[in-house]
């Protein structure tokens, strides 16, 4: 039977030089178009809003997966190195992460601003290009939240914000995957922050909203969340179906709250206001009265580290209630799935 389908002629005599040239020349132009795209960016975690509600709910579910079973990614990245430069001190943070590097087969490297050139005024963006050549990808722990987004942007490799002045989205996640462990779901949830409006406050409210959850975060005045982060978490609400609301009485943000949260009022930002901090935040204590107007059923979080007797009653960090070195836990999982899903993603 004769075919019906397209004849194909071979570049070869019995084409003119005008039609070779026409058909060469488009394919050498399509080779250019492909070769000269610009490369798709790397993916970064500098805030939970760099998230979509999708990303944040496979991440929990992965991070879930991998606590059941810890060497489900093993080797997954075998031989690649992961740069961990922490420029404030860190317990918990900077073992998840190392001890997560390994768990995938990568190698953990940890550097503080003085072993590198930026400690000698070297720019971001040249200190980021150069690791960049080095490494899979950058964890970066620092004061400063400008810092990490200019490294990001000069970067060629995925980086994840450890800590800064503004965002805590390690802390937030492992905080949300802890909850879901202990109530089953997270949506319809209400979660009660109650002291200084931080770094750690700030992720907390961008997380939970996005999981659609209830959110009250009650401070004193002067020490409460960014307008802008208000803003935010409100446009967030209306698509999730989660809720936020600020407020200076600690008893209305608890009231039938299922998580009360808190952290140390002077930070390592804030020694110099260490007095009037304390005096501020004296009425802000979470005790074992304050959680009697919490949900039966409630929980108490903290980022650490904690002060008892300042922001957190010993009776209720290690009473029954406490899933603190629980969260500790927990951030192990949740730092391996960031770091899976920063390089290949979640499926």
């Amino acid at each position: 039977m004769q075919s019906t389908g397209p004849r194909y002629r071979p570049l070869g005599d019995d084409l003119s030089p005008k039609e070779a040239d026409e058909i060469l020349g488009e394919a050498w132009r399509t080779r250019e178009m492909t070769n000269n795209s610009p490369p798709q960016p790397p993916r970064r975690l500098l805030r939970v809003a760099d998230l979509t509600q999708l990303e944040l709910e496979r991440l929990l579910d992965l991070a879930a997966e991998i606590k059941v079973d810890p060497l489900r990614l093993a080797d997954s990245q075998h031989h690649r190195l992961l740069a961990c430069i922490f420029e404030r001190p860190s317990t918990r943070t900077r073992l998840a992460f190392a001890a997560a590097a390994y768990r995938l087969g990568m190698h953990p490297m940890v550097l503080s601003s003085t072993d590198l050139q930026l400690g000698r005024g070297e720019p971001i963006a040249d200190t980021a290009r150069a690791i960049s050549a080095y490494v899979a990808a950058v964890v970066i722990r620092t004061a400063s939240h400008e810092l990490i987004d200019q490294f990001a942007r000069a970067a060629s490799v995925p980086v994840v914000n450890a800590l800064s002045d503004e965002h805590h989205p390690c802390e937030a996640i492992a905080a949300l995957m802890t909850i879901r462990e202990r109530f089953g779901r997270l949506k319809g949830l209400k979660v009660a922050y109650v002291g200084d409006s931080n770094n750690v406050a700030t992720s907390l409210v961008e997380a939970a909203v996005m999981a659609g959850m209830r959110v009250a975060v009650a401070s004193p005045p002067g020490y409460g969340l960014p307008a802008r982060i208000v803003a935010e978490a409100e446009f967030q609400t209306a698509q999730s179906g989660g809720d936020i609301a600020v407020t200076t009485n600690k008893q209305v943000a608890v009231q039938g709250a299922h998580v009360v949260y808190t952290d140390a009022w002077v930070s390592m930002a804030t020694e110099d206001e260490a007095e009037a901090r304390r005096q501020a935040f004296e009425a802000y204590r979470v005790d074992t009265n304050l959680m009697q107007g919490a949900d039966r059923e409630a929980v108490f979080l903290h980022c650490l580290p904690a002060r008892r007797g300042e922001e957190v009653q010993a009776e209720v960090i290690d009473g029954p209630r406490s899933l603190v070195w629980t969260l500790v836990a927990n951030h192990l999982p949740t730092e391996q799935a960031i770091i899976s899903w920063l390089l290949q993603g979640t499926d």
